[in-house]
This record gives C-alpha cells, structure tokens and sequence, in this order.
C-alpha cells in the first residue's frame, strides 16, 4: 500500500512539474507584444514554399545598423554630420516567405535566442512592383512600427535599408544593412 501511495505522489510531482512548464511555455508565448511563430509553423511555411529562386531574399543574413545626425553647428550655417551609434552583427535574422493570407511577402524572424518555443515576428517585407524596392515595417516592443526602403542586391546578396526622420533641427538617418549569412550560392566570394 505504501509503495502504491509513494507511486502516485511522484507521479502527482512529476505531473505537476510538467504542467507548470507547459504553463511556463505558454506564458511566455503570451507575454509578448509580437506575432508568435513556433517550430511547427516555421516548418510549414518552409516546406509549402516552392524552391526558392534568384529573385527571393529568403535566408539567414546578419544585421548592422548606424544611425548619423545632420544638422547645422551651433552659430554657423555648415552642416555638420557625425555617427551617433554604429553596431556591427548586433542580430541574426530569417526573412522567410509568407504566403498563408497576408499582404505581405516576407517575414522577419529574430533569431538571437535559441532553443525557444515560438519566434518573434519583429517584420515584414513588401516588394514593390519596379525594380529591386522593398518595403520594410519593423515592429518596436511599444506596439510602434517603422517603415524602412530597402534595395537588394542580388550580386553580392545583401539588402540595405534607409530611414530618415527630423528631430528638431536635426536629420536622424538609420540605416540597416543586411548580409546573407546562409544559404549562399556556390558562385559568390566567400564569406569569413
């Protein structure tokens, strides 16, 4: 009797600390302010996607980011210029094709963290008809976005984003530049 009894306080243990990391999970998932995209998901949308062709942007790429003031020097009328914030590979993201009824094309996945059970959406890309434009809206952790204009290049397989905004008398200008890190063709230079 003991023995059955000591059996099924573990069991009510164990079962307890599985549902409390279950509840762990999905609080977590519930916490945050951006679309959610777990394991599961990713994989559909990768294996529904045909194969990926020349004009796709899909892949893994590496981002840096610098952010320039212009704006005229005190008591003079030159224009100075100066880099306020420069961050080489600060992130890793996966822009993926999005093809399960939305507007957008592409989606931007954070993937800073690992191992965890849902991914961030922190963007989305929408290409415009000419050219190689593509419209970036980045979702902030306010519920805020910001709309970036990006331009690939297929050669070299990198985009670069710019936007700019006026703060006071002063121009802020951000720039995002985009390197694809994987999959990369056999053909380029190759990568350190």
């Amino acid at each position: 009797m003991s023995k059955v009894l000591l059996f099924l306080v573990g069991l009510l243990l164990f079962s307890s600390c599985s549902f409390q990391h279950l509840n762990n999970i999905q609080q977590a998932r519930k916490a945050s302010s951006f679309e959610q995209v777990d394991f599961h998901e990713l994989i559909q949308r990768y294996m529904n996607k045909e194969a990926v062709d020349d004009e796709s942007i899909e892949g893994v790429y590496s981002v840096s980011a610098v952010i320039v003031k212009k704006g005229k020097r005190f008591l003079s009328s030159e224009d100075r210029e100066r880099v306020m914030v420069r961050k080489e590979n600060y992130s890793k993201v996966a822009i993926l094709k999005d093809k399960i009824g939305s507007d957008r094309e592409y989606i931007e996945i954070s993937l800073d963290k690992e191992k965890q059970p849902s991914y961030s959406v922190r963007g989305e890309f929408t290409g415009m008809t000419e050219a190689n434009i593509l419209i970036y809206t980045h979702f902030e952790q306010q519920g805020e976005t910001l709309s970036y204009t990006f331009t690939f290049d297929r050669s070299r397989e990198i985009l670069e984003g710019i936007r700019k905004e006026m703060k006071g008398q002063s121009e802020i200008t951000y720039k995002l530049t985009y390197i694809k890190i994987n999959p990369y063709r056999d053909n380029q230079f190759v990568r350190n």
